[in-house]
């Protein structure tokens, strides 16, 4: 009687995550959804591998280029790079990238690719999003916790401590955009992960200028303000940035001190896949700081839900996993899961 009682509650569990999984793949078209010319190539046919992302880049001559070279396998990784100078070049004609200031400022709240590019009066063929999509999801993580809101406002400035940088940490020149999303504020980010190399560990980063684009007669160039983006102490620079090598649990005291969160979020976080998380959700339970994570597919974001549920005994800040506008419009190769993957692809908060 027991082992029928087992096996019936294994079968009810088993049921329910196969009813689950099935919604999701009915789904899989939404998450192909984007408005760009490319969109076909970049999510479709990747995940039938008739392209893959070194073919997609090389078509584009941006293969093992510049920021680029770390959108595929064959770039260098975190781990092995040694590179202090951050890299501040789209390899793109102005036409195609934001690299000076937008023409008018904005005025509404973006919901969308499409949004975002007819702001910055960008052509639906850039392919900027597949870089600019941490900077957009850091943009609506922002939004949906409604940060600017509670900003003081004699300082205008946003403290965001961001988890788990693993490549963003070979672009974040790209971070610099957030200075046109929310003019007249400062952003300063505490990025922390084990993927920070020790060498980097508390290294203070200043974005003084938008990334670059191609033409040497540009304007993008031509102001003193938009030299090179180094690596240095000043903290005058809309976007600045301090790098932690280690788990956040454990290095969170020494860096409140100096910076207390508004917000936390964690890009593609995995947390049900990795136990380190545990300590740190209950840290930032003990901290009362609203954060929002996001993760590859909506079963990987549902089972991080879940755990965030079980370790805080409270419900999810945001109601339910949503589907992130800004995710990256391009396909993970070779995913373990048979459900479709991107980038940034689902955000939760609590």
């Amino acid at each position: 009687m027991a082992v029928q009682f087992i096996r019936l509650s294994h079968w009810r569990d088993h049921k329910q995550e196969c009813e689950r999984l099935e919604l999701q793949m009915r789904s899989a078209e939404v998450l192909h959804d984007f408005p760009f010319t490319f969109s076909k190539e970049a999510t479709l046919q990747v995940c039938e591998k008739q392209v893959t992302r070194c073919s997609f880049l090389m078509t584009r001559r941006l293969h093992l280029v510049g920021m680029w070279k770390y959108e595929c396998s064959c770039g260098t990784s975190v781990a092995s790079s040694d590179h202090l100078r951050i890299i501040d070049d789209w390899n793109l004609p102005s036409t195609l990238c934001p690299c000076c200031e937008p023409i008018t400022p904005i005025s509404i709240c973006l919901r969308s690719w499409k949004d975002y590019y007819e702001w910055r009066c960008l052509p639906l063929h850039s392919p900027v999003a597949l870089l600019l999509h941490w900077t957009l999801t850091v943009y609506h993580a922002i939004q949906l916790a409604t940060i600017t809101r509670s900003v003081d406002g004699s300082s205008n400035k946003i403290h965001i401590h961001y988890l788990g940088p693993d490549k963003e940490l070979l672009q974040l020149a790209g971070f610099a955009e957030l200075h046109a999303l929310f003019p007249g504020i400062q952003v300063h980010m505490e990025l922390v992960g084990p993927a920070v190399p020790q060498f980097r560990d508390g290294e203070r980063i200043d974005l003084r200028s938008y990334v670059h684009c191609v033409e040497v007669d540009c304007s993008c160039k031509s102001s003193s303000d938009n030299a090179s983006l180094l690596v240095s102490h000043g903290r005058n620079s809309a976007v600045t940035m301090r790098l932690h090598k280690g788990f956040y649990h454990d290095r969170y005291k020494e860096i409140v001190k100096e910076s207390f969160p508004h917000l936390i979020i964690a890009s593609n976080a995995g947390i049900a896949a990795y136990s380190s998380w545990l300590p740190t959700i209950e840290t930032i339970k003990e901290m009362d700081v609203p954060a929002i994570f996001s993760d590859y597919c909506e079963e990987a974001a549902h089972l991080a839900a879940c755990c965030i549920s079980s370790v805080t005994n409270r419900p999810l800040r945001l109601p339910q996993v949503q589907l992130n506008p800004f995710r990256q419009p391009m396909a993970v190769e070779d995913s373990a899961l048979f459900l479709p993957c991107y980038s940034n692809c689902f955000v939760f908060g609590m």
